[in-house]
């Protein structure tokens, strides 16, 4: 995969909002595209405008192949979104989505000396904790199990044989860069963080999500929300409020857009 590629093939601006205060981008989960992120943009705009990563592999871009690994995808954000650096917009990142977005923010704190604004992750353990996943290596039929079970994907969908071709390859893609993602320490970052969890996700325990403590300078909290792995699709509102606030303090909190 090369990293000679424009913002265009990379980024979906839902919602373009040229006056907003703050830029927020979005990194999705394994498996998961750039529309995972539409209601958030709708819901900050345009006070803070979304830029939501589009992986290869999927969608207008499944004639790609997947990430091979998580340093790969995350060298080619950090070249993408270099030019957005004068005034570093803040990483949301979910699941695999965390770990890519604090990799291209270490990558971008080297070259330019400052990491993002603000690094939301959710649903994701901190980066230099570790648990041996191997689920990439599961035929079809246990990855699509794993992520019904997860909440992220409903099962009908699932039904379709002509859809499961289609989101297969990138799906175990995703799966084998981020099971086989091993953290090497480095210089921390210099943003707040904000970690995010579910009360029910198997995937983060409380002391796996206050490790990300260990990897900025900065602040870190951690708020816990009702849920599975996918809770963030429950609290839309909540977390959208959460990431205004942090964003754009003293600023009057979004309204929900039917």
């Amino acid at each position: 995969m090369t990293t000679q590629v424009g913002a265009d093939l990379w980024i979906r601006r839902f919602h373009p909002s040229p006056g907003a205060g703050a830029r927020l981008v979005c990194f999705p989960h394994a498996g998961g595209s750039a529309g995972f992120w539409f209601a958030l943009s709708a819901l900050l705009r345009p006070r803070v405008e979304v830029l939501a990563v589009q992986y290869p592999g999927r969608q207008e871009r499944r004639a790609e192949p997947p990430a091979e690994d998580i340093g790969t995808l995350a060298d080619a954000l950090a070249e993408v979104l270099g030019p957005w650096w004068g005034e570093p917009p803040a990483f949301l990142g979910h699941s695999m989505g965390a770990v890519v977005a604090y990799e291209t923010a270490r990558r971008l704190a080297e070259v330019t000396g400052s990491g993002p604004a603000a690094l939301f992750v959710s649903g994701r353990r901190a980066p230099s904790t570790r648990r041996e996943e191997r689920l990439h290596l599961a035929d079809d039929a246990s990855l699509l199990a794993e992520i019904v079970r997860q909440g992220g994907t409903p099962a009908a969908l699932l039904a379709e044989p002509e859809l499961v071709e289609m989101i297969l390859p990138a799906l175990r893609g995703d799966y084998r860069a981020i099971e086989r993602y091993r953290y090497r320490p480095g210089p921390l970052i210099d943003s707040p963080v904000t970690v995010l969890t579910g009360s029910d996700d198997p995937k983060v325990t409380p002391e796996e999500a206050w490790a990300w403590q260990g990897h900025t300078s900065g602040p870190t909290e951690v708020l816990t929300f009702s849920g599975g792995h996918f809770f963030p699709l429950e609290h839309q509102d909540r977390i959208g409020a959460l990431i205004h606030d942090r964003l754009l303090p003293g600023a009057a909190p979004p309204r929900h857009r039917p």
